[in-house]
């Protein structure tokens, strides 16, 4: 079958012909593995969801016109379970939105945990990439480094924390706000 406008949703990029999804998606769990694999070997490595799903069509030979967000997430949960039953640590934790904030593929481990869903993902999506690291071989600093958040989320939390609104102090007496001494000039 050749791949035109009204060609297959799914094909191999070889000869055109259709691939089920759901047999694609069996075949790119492997390649997904291997490039979170990659991204494990680089200390505070990470990978975004969009280069992600580029990298396992490219390096399987299988394409998609599917949204990416209907698809790798399922990839990734494939990939996670096969870890879990590694007992590896969450390589799904390597692979984050634009924002660079933990993802779906993260979230399905969290949830096998029996976490609360409003739990912060991204302290938890640090310890297992520092897990992965370790594991997967990358070059750790001396001292045994440490799980880090990425930087994007880093920076956002930092502005956001800076940016905690201190709550106006007044006077008893004349109800007017106190001044950084802590002595009304109104009153005393």
């Amino acid at each position: 079958m050749t791949v035109t406008v009204d060609g297959p949703g799914t094909w191999r990029v070889g000869d055109g012909s259709a691939v089920e999804f759901i047999d694609a998606q069996a075949e790119w769990a492997p390649f997904a593995r291997e490039v979170l694999i990659e991204t494990a070997k680089k200390y505070h490595g990470f990978v975004t969801y969009k280069d992600l799903a580029e990298q396992v069509q490219l390096r399987s030979g299988v394409r998609t016109r599917s949204q990416m967000r209907n698809w790798l997430g399922s990839v990734l949960v494939i990939v996670a379970d096969e870890g879990s039953l590694k007992g590896e640590p969450a390589l799904t934790a390597l692979c984050v939105r634009t924002d660079e904030t933990a993802g779906e593929g993260f979230a399905h481990v969290v949830a096998l945990t029996g976490a609360e869903p409003s739990v912060d993902l991204e302290p938890l999506a640090a310890t297992e990439r520092m897990s992965c690291y370790r594991l997967f071989g990358a070059e750790i600093p001396t001292g045994g480094g440490h799980p880090a958040l990425t930087p994007r989320v880093a920076s956002a939390r930092k502005r956001a924390a800076a940016a905690i609104v201190r709550p106006v102090v007044v006077c008893a007496i004349c109800n007017m706000q106190v001044p950084a001494s802590g002595v009304c000039e109104n009153s005393h």
